[in-house]
């Protein structure tokens, strides 16, 4: 499996409204997409910053997703009123993982 890592500083005060767009907007529109596994939001209220980790199955997946004007485009565009920078990705194979 694969994971898309993205870094934001978002504005002051908007650390709920960033949770909601995620739960009601971003993982939704997630599910739809082949090769989607889940998705962890990270928060950091204290420093205004969160971290976004997309598991995909599959590299190709995980890149697809990104590509053209789709779906991951659209999803980070109702971000930018919450967002003082542009996310940073990175991209990761998820290599050993352990849940209980």
């Amino acid at each position: 499996m694969y994971v898309r890592v993205a870094t934001v500083q978002i504005r002051s005060c908007k650390m709920q409204e960033v949770i909601d767009l995620h739960n009601d907007s971003l993982i939704p529109a997630a599910k739809g997409q082949k090769g989607w596994r889940g998705s962890y939001l990270m928060t950091d209220a204290s420093n205004d910053k969160i971290l976004s980790i997309p598991v995909w199955e599959s590299e190709e997946e995980m890149l697809a997703s990104e590509a053209g004007a789709g779906y991951l485009q659209a999803e980070v565009a109702k971000f930018n009123i919450v967002f003082a920078n542009p996310p940073t990705f990175d991209h990761y194979e998820l290599s050993a993982e352990a849940l209980v």
